[in-house]
């Protein structure tokens, strides 16, 4: 018997035209874009569809953004294919994205996640342009490489592993001149640089001041215990605690991003099928690299 899992995307997954064909299709979805025009005060759904790309792509908007078109998906399937949700047993997401399994999974209403997601995207942003920084995926290069990479760039700044994304494929996140350094080590040691479009290094302690302001927010936020395991970002591990949750979510910014043990984790409990819920489809590349045969589908407007 199949056991399904849902994953839901983070911050890169965003662009122009994202959810209209949803909102189209599904006056739910629709309601929710309506409501979270409401709580953030600007139009969401207009710069979803219509961009332009430099506002969409920006930390503050992005992940608002991402967050709502994510679930906004759900609601597609909901109505679409009921039985299908009304089946997953395991949920996860990528850093951002974990806001929205957290919704998903009924921890935290819809209303309370935006308004952490928008709180989040703040704090980060001001962070970022605190320090100037980004980050970069390092492919075709083994974790230790990877780890050698940092180590030899860190003359140039503070430079960190932050996301373990799949075998192949790291990123790592630092201040400008290190992962201008790391390009430069990455080609030598025969890997492949793909520097990111992103305001900084996310996931490191660069970010140190936006997880003090994401726990102010997150501390007026009622939390309750998921309906289906959650596995967290930060230790590849589910948890019931509200407090450990709460806890859990204010790391992850400053902690690197362990989705390829996340995976793992939920194959070991028995997951036979996943769904990416939301824009792109990053993380059903990322499963093929970590194991080809597990099928994905993708929900989203394609």
């Amino acid at each position: 018997m199949s056991k399904i899992a849902f994953l839901f995307p983070g911050q890169g997954a965003q662009h122009v035209g994202m959810g209209r064909t949803i909102v189209e299709k599904c006056p739910a979805a629709k309601q929710l874009f309506d409501q979270a025009g409401e709580i953030l005060g600007y139009d969401l759904a207009k710069l979803c569809f219509e961009g332009p790309a430099e506002e969409l792509d920006s930390t503050v908007i992005s992940q608002p953004a991402l967050f709502v078109t994510s679930l906004a998906a759900l609601e597609m399937l909901r109505a679409e294919r009921p039985d299908v949700v009304l089946g997953c047993e395991m949920t996860a997401g990528l850093s951002l994205g974990e806001y929205t399994a957290l919704v998903f999974s009924g921890a935290l209403t819809f209303e309370d996640g935006l308004k952490v997601v928008q709180r989040r995207g703040e704090a980060m942003q001001a962070a970022a342009d605190k320090v100037p920084s980004g980050m970069v995926s390092a492919l075709l290069l083994d974790r230790p490489q990877v780890e050698e990479v940092c180590q030899e760039a860190s003359d140039a700044g503070r430079i960190f592993i932050a996301n373990y994304l799949c075998p192949g494929n790291t990123v790592i996140s630092g201040e400008n001149a290190a992962c201008e350094k790391a390009v430069e080590l990455i080609t030598a040691k025969g890997g492949k640089p793909i520097p990111l479009a992103v305001a900084g290094a996310f996931h490191t302690e660069i970010m140190k001041p936006a997880d003090e302001q994401l726990a102010e927010a997150l501390a007026g936020v009622p939390l309750k215990k998921p309906e289906i395991p959650l596995v967290s970002n930060v230790d590849a591990a589910s948890h019931e605690e509200p407090d450990s949750i709460r806890s859990l979510l204010v790391r992850q910014v400053v902690s690197p991003v362990l989705w390829e043990n996340s995976i793992r984790a939920m194959l070991d409990a028995g997951v036979t099928e996943f769904y990416e819920i939301g824009p792109g489809k990053v993380l059903k590349g990322l499963l093929k690299r970590i194991n080809r045969k597990v099928p994905c589908e993708t929900v989203n407007d394609s």
